[in-house]
């Protein structure tokens, strides 16, 4: 029975980046072996194990075989004949089919440590077909490695657009297509991902909504990228320089969807694009199956973007009246988070990029003042039931009008 050391951790140390999760194989051995030594069984499709100590993934060398549709058409083969050469081979890159042995010795089959120093995201055999999957991480690990100037190989791009056009994309469970684009949401260059889903053909087929940006154009004195879908992705490129946070990404990515309404023969109102966009998030949300909290914010975002963006020109109660939709009295930290994504909306255009934008700054501050008024001022003053709530408004309408003639 071997250890070996596998996949991204042993990548990430020889790219001398920050190790998150260590995952291990295991040849030469049984489930009863490990069993025996107190490792606790967890997978259920392969033998997969948790260390009796540092609880770190063990899974016994196996093979596999395509027997049926979409990521989970595949039959497991984990017997003590499996060489480690044969598991590293169905692994999706050259960069993640690698081992090391517990004496330090690296076993590269397929020459990932070339393709790590020429920065080359390359599939490992013509097997990568069969996994629709791959499409999505390669387009992950090109957000993630961006930064460092990895590419994709001709080869593998290729087969990612064959993959896209033969069907498969269709049979991805919903949580697999969310769980890898939350990861790449998180990465440094989110909009790499989509770029590169939008360059194989995919992004049609899992983010339709997205996909139909592309060719919109914009009136050119405010957006001179011209494309509305080149401006989202540049959009969410601001959006990984203001915040961490993956929901505030998502919104930012999602706050325009309803442009793609804008230009239908049968458009069915005179709506804005931020109200046209609220029935495109929810679907796309419900599909995906997407967190409330990534939903709430991007409704938010899409709803009163535009509004924001001229928020020195709008009245005092209609300020006011943001921040009640927005629920900001209860959830601060949400709302500061929508103005931020007017922040990204706002410098994600070429040319524009250190532009200032006071507008998020002038809401806050008015939200900051209007946050002021006490209700106990107003309960003293003997207001009862309905006329509570007039009198608060009224009462913020002027502390706001206060603060602007001020300023």
């Amino acid at each position: 029975m071997q250890f070996f050391l596998v996949g991204g951790a042993l990548r990430d140390r020889l790219l001398h980046l920050n190790i998150k999760d260590r995952d291990h194989v295991v040849i030469n051995a049984t489930p009863k072996m490990l069993l025996d030594l107190g490792y606790k069984q967890v997978g259920k499709d392969f033998p997969v194990f948790l260390h009796p100590k540092t609880g770190e993934e063990y899974a016994l060398a196996r093979t596999e075989r395509k027997n049926g549709q979409g990521y989970h058409g595949f039959e497991c083969y984990a017997g003590q004949d499996v060489s480690l050469v044969e598991d590293l081979q169905r692994r999706d890159l050259t960069i993640n089919a690698m081992a090391c042995s517990t004496d330090g010795y690296i076993i590269d089959p397929y020459k990932g440590q070339e393709d790590l120093k020429n920065k080359i995201l390359r599939h490992v055999s013509p097997a990568f077909s069969e996994d629709p999957l791959r499409v999505l991480r390669v387009a992950r690990f090109a957000a993630r490695f961006y930064h460092l100037g990895f590419k994709i190989a001709p080869e593998t791009l290729l087969l990612m657009r064959k993959l896209s056009i033969s069907g498969e994309l269709t049979h991805l469970r919903a949580e697999r297509i969310w769980q890898e684009t939350d990861k790449a949401l998180a990465s440094d260059d989110p909009q790499i991902y989509f770029s590169i889903l939008r360059e194989c053909g995919a992004l049609n087929i899992l983010f339709p909504e997205i996909a139909r940006l592309f060719g919109i154009p914009g009136p050119k004195r405010w957006h001179p990228e011209i494309d509305t879908g080149i401006h989202t992705l540049m959009v969410l490129k601001q959006a990984t320089k203001l915040s961490n946070d993956n929901a505030f990404r998502f919104a930012c990515l999602v706050h325009d969807l309803g442009k793609a309404l804008t230009l239908q023969e049968l458009w069915p109102s005179h709506k804005g694009h931020g109200e046209l966009g609220l029935k495109i998030i929810n679907s796309l949300c419900t599909r995906l199956k997407i967190p409330n909290e990534y939903r709430e914010l991007a409704l938010l975002v899409s709803q009163h973007h535009t509004f924001i963006h001229k928020a020195p020109q709008l009245e005092a109660h209609n300020l006011l009246n943001i921040m009640d939709k927005c629920d900001a009295w209860r959830k601060p930290s949400r709302f500061l988070q929508m103005l931020e994504c007017c922040i990204a909306d706002a410098k994600g255009r070429l040319g524009f990029e250190q532009t200032e934008y006071p507008s998020a700054d002038h809401v806050w501050q008015a939200f900051l003042v209007a946050q002021k008024v006490n209700v106990q001022d107003i309960l003293a003053q003997g207001f009862k039931g309905k006329e509570i709530k007039e009198a608060l408004l009224i009462a913020r309408i002027k502390a706001v009008e206060k603060h602007r003639n001020k300023h």
